[in-house]
């Protein structure tokens, strides 16, 4: 009796085997043909199981016309996805008491004026992660792209009306969210730069990952961002400045194989940057983002999306998505993973297309058996 049930359970395991190769290759194929059809210029995607590298491969070029390829140590811009390093940074203090969510966020930024009786004084570390600040989407983008300077754009951020009361409603920001780049500095006693590469990226080792434009190009090993209109064929762009004078906000640059590593990290696996306790803290919802349902490919399978601390929260055809996505001139990237199923993402590209945002949702899809 027991050796029949030990040849069942492996005929099932071969079976679970053969399935799983089968997907793989499904993915793999639909990888090869986005990056064969000329909608991204460079790609790298790596997939993490069980806390190992399971998947990881490189597409395409890091320059147009140029014969250098994209390899496992490119350096891409991850743009927003820098926002999960500013908050694990921050539930690192929380966790060490330097820190609180309650902490006014005025105390950092002396700068910071919002419209209304006691709005200033009512935003808190919390709100200013989790997007909450009252102001409109993405308040005053436009002036850090014309290069001032984020302290002036927080005191002039009381010149603009709130849609709603600090703390009430969502809208997305940049220049706001980089109030934690002071709120570390202030905790630490030193630059975020230092404490981004004492508490992170040298305990996960991750050797490639810099901060700002002198660390994209800190060799020739990077891909340069490129841009298409309607029609036309691919042409490099300039790496800009702006993003990179809020560097919790989108400062970071990394490789695909230090994102896995970070992937790792972040679903509970070693190496240890943040306790459990931590992680829940950050991936717990705190407000509710119904744009996002209607915003991402596939939205009939996002039935709720949330805003935690620095990352999004998705209910996708019943299943938790921990993810974040990334979007800076020329650059893309996106992080997910299903925490049921032990099993991530990461996509990195030099290129802005529709199939590359595809992707992802493809990729739940086949863990999910969808």
């Amino acid at each position: 009796m027991l050796r029949v049930l030990s040849l069942s359970v492996f005929a099932v395991w071969v079976a679970f085997g053969a399935d799983r190769a089968r997907a793989d290759d499904v993915f793999e194929a639909h990888l090869e043909e986005v990056a064969a059809s000329g909608d991204v210029v460079g790609m790298a995607v790596a997939v993490v199981r069980g806390g190992e590298t399971a998947f990881l491969k490189t597409y395409g070029a890091r320059e147009i016309g140029a014969p250098a390829p994209v390899d496992e140590r490119t350096r891409f811009r991850i743009a927003s996805l820098s926002k999960g390093f500013a908050a694990t940074l921050a539930a690192q203090l929380i966790e060490e008491k330097g820190l609180s969510l309650e902490d006014k966020a005025v105390d950092f930024a002396p700068a910071l004026r919002l419209k209304g009786t006691g709005q200033t004084s009512a935003a808190t570390l919390e709100y200013v992660l989790s997007h909450r600040l009252g102001l409109p989407p993405y308040a005053y983008d436009n002036l850090l792209e014309a290069g001032i300077d984020p302290d002036v754009i927080l005191r002039r951020f009381g010149e603009v009306d709130q849609i709603c009361r600090v703390g009430a409603c969502y809208a997305y920001q940049n220049v706001g969210f980089n109030i934690v780049e002071a709120a570390v500095a202030a905790a630490e006693g030193k630059p975020f730069a230092a404490s981004m590469a004492e508490r992170l990226i040298v305990p996960l080792g991750m050797t490639d990952t810099t901060l700002g434009m002198e660390g994209l190009k800190v060799d020739d090993n990077w891909a340069r961002p490129h841009r298409r209109r309607r029609g036309q064929a691919w042409r490099e762009t300039p790496v800009r400045q702006p993003y990179y004078d809020v560097p919790a906000a989108g400062g970071v640059n990394t490789t695909i194989t230090d994102m896995a590593v970070w992937l790792a990290s972040q679903m509970g696996h070693a190496p240890h940057v943040v306790s459990d306790e931590m992680r829940a803290l950050m991936h717990e919802p705190r407000v509710h983002t119904p744009a996002e349902v209607r915003r991402l490919p596939r939205e009939s399978r996002v039935t709720r999306a949330h805003y935690g601390l620095g990352w999004r929260i998705y209910d996708y055809a019943g299943h938790r998505v921990i993810a974040h996505s990334g979007s800076v001139e020329g650059y893309s990237a996106q992080i997910a993973f299903l925490p049921d199923r032990d099993v991530g993402i990461v996509l990195l590209t030099n290129s802005r297309s529709r199939e590359f945002w595809r992707i992802m949702p493809a990729f739940l899809d086949q863990e999910l058996g969808l």
